[in-house]
């Protein structure tokens, strides 16, 4: 009798082992006893590296854990997404990077490309912004019709083959039909500055919050915001859509482009982390997002967060995917990969 009541006594507490595992597993708690490591899609200095050291300590503060900002700037961040949707899948790593650079890549059908952004895990888009065109402070260059009159061959630095810098230099390039050679292998765009500085390069294709920072210290000078509304920090500067009309061919790189750029930074980790964790994890970067006093620490640094949800940033990345085709993304293709990279020309 005695042998068969421990029997059941240890089929009961094995039924009950699972659950109380599942339990302790729970979101919150899985969060309070491991590190999350918060990559961010670029090297130090940069934008997304400002917004990574920016969120981090609210993100710790609101998981109850360390969280590890880890600068991964390969590829413009692809590798680092690379890994990251195809990481232990726990939700212990996600990244903030270029969603622009995210969906150029995969609709090129790159082979570097291990990601799927259908199956991503989303997160948020924290912020996006107008990008600018810089030149250094003594350019002669006062305008993009200057540089279209110019006839010279313009330089623009970039981290990579699409980082932001140089995709939307090289749609830049074709939309004012521009010699143009774009020169990879900057660890950031604050390098790039510095390096438009030095006189190595011409011009920088970058978002209006760094390049606040970039004008505001003295190292570079706007002359062309691209987008369809006008900068907050520049508001008196006029939009390329402004003015005379645009020849159809013309018009369509710039707004192709004022799309890419509106996809903005971008939170994403592994679409296989567990689905009770991945919405604790939406729900607790929403309220990081929107938290008045984060909000009003990123305003008093100038680097504005306007809080995305998950779905309606996996619908403007996807829906960009499926918009181009045929010609035009064979087209696109060639002006961002190879016509004004090393080589192209």
């Amino acid at each position: 009798m005695r042998a068969i009541t421990t029997a059941l006594t240890l089929m009961g507490a094995a039924s009950l082992a699972p659950a109380t595992a599942q339990t302790a597993q729970d979101p919150a708690t899985f969060y309070k006893t491991h590190t999350v490591r918060f990559i961010a899609g670029g090297g130090p200095g940069g934008g997304y590296d400002n917004y990574a050291r920016l969120l981090a300590p609210h993100f710790a503060a609101a998981l109850g854990t360390n969280v590890i900002v880890d600068n991964q700037p390969a590829a413009g961040g692809l590798a680092a997404l690379n890994h990251v949707t195809a990481a232990e899948h726990d939700g212990t790593q996600f990244i903030i990077m270029n969603g622009g650079g995210a969906v150029l890549s995969q609709l090129f059908d790159l082979p570097t490309v291990q990601y799927d952004l259908a199956k991503a895990g989303y997160l948020a888009t924290v912020s996006s912004s107008p990008w600018l065109v810089l030149v250094k402070p003594d350019s002669p260059y006062k305008s993009m019709a200057d540089l279209v009159k110019s006839g010279a061959t313009i330089r623009w630095p970039a981290t990579g083959p699409i980082d932001g810098l140089s995709d939307g230099a090289s749609m830049m390039c074709e939309a004012y039909g521009l010699g143009c050679r774009v020169v990879m292998g900057y660890k950031s765009s604050n390098e790039g500055s510095l390096a438009i500085v030095r006189g190595e390069m011409d011009a920088l294709y970058v978002s209006d919050t760094s390049a606040n920072n970039y004008i505001k210290s003295g190292q570079n000078r706007a002359i062309a915001v691209v987008a369809k509304a006008r900068t907050r920090f520049f508001p008196d500067m006029p939009t390329v859509f402004e003015g005379a009309a645009l020849p159809a061919d013309q018009a369509w790189w710039l707004s192709a482009r004022s799309e890419v750029d509106a996809l903005g930074r971008v939170i994403l980790t592994s679409g296989q982390v567990p689905p009770d964790r991945l919405a604790y994890l939406q729900g607790v970067i929403k309220k990081v997002l929107t938290d008045p006093a984060m909000l009003a620490e990123g305003d008093k640094l100038e680097r504005y967060v306007e809080y995305q949800d998950p779905e309606a940033t996996k619908k403007r990345a996807l829906g960009l995917i499926a918009d181009v085709t045929g010609d035009r993304k064979a087209r696109l293709k060639n002006v961002v990969m190879q016509k004004y990279l090393p080589g192209g020309q």
